[in-house]
């Protein structure tokens, strides 16, 4: 009885102390919120497509799906990679199959993961290059939630032109936030 009460007690502390870490940290946890809500835009869409779809391009002069995966992954490296100081390589880097490209953009999400934890409110302003120019870490991890919004907004044609439904279309499961 004394240990179950010692592990509540332990539990509700480790509880508040992360709620405190949240509310000291609003703006990274804004943003990681964001960027958390993107990448799962991603990741399900990848998820969604079948194998045979990945070649698939709506117009000869775009990118096929599995290309828009790959640009995805290499670019949620660039700048994440650059909000950490990095130039980290493209894990899509010659990848085409569905397993090939999902396993990028899952490991390219990992890294960006270990950056957006690691982000205090204290952190974003400090300043970053990107392309020559200069960016807070706020500004270079706002540009991969965006460019992870433009790049789903591309995939969502692709999907509904072969009958499936967008990830963010569908049906929430009961009780899940967004």
């Amino acid at each position: 009885m004394a240990s179950m009460k010692k592990l509540a007690t332990t539990i509700a502390m480790v509880l508040a102390a992360a709620g405190a870490v949240q509310a000291q940290n609003p703006l990274s946890a804004e943003l990681k919120r964001f960027y958390e809500g993107s990448k799962d835009a991603l990741t399900r869409s990848a998820e969604l497509v079948p194998e045979a779809d990945y070649g698939f391009k709506p117009s000869p002069s775009v990118r096929s799906f599995g290309e828009e995966v790959a640009h995805a992954a290499e670019y949620q490296m660039v700048f994440c990679g650059r909000a950490k100081g990095e130039a980290p390589a493209n894990p899509a880097m010659g990848k085409t199959s569905k397993a090939d490209l999902i396993a990028a953009l899952k490991a390219s999400s990992e890294y960006c993961d270990a950056i957006y934890d690691s982000m205090t409110d204290a952190t974003l302003p400090q300043m970053v290059t990107m392309n020559g120019r200069s960016f807070s870490k706020q500004g270079a991890l706002y540009l991969n939630v965006i460019h992870n919004n433009e790049t789903y907004g591309t995939m969502v044609p692709y999907i509904r032109m072969k009958g499936l439904v967008p990830p963010t279309s569908q049906p929430r499961p009961a009780g899940k936030k967004q």
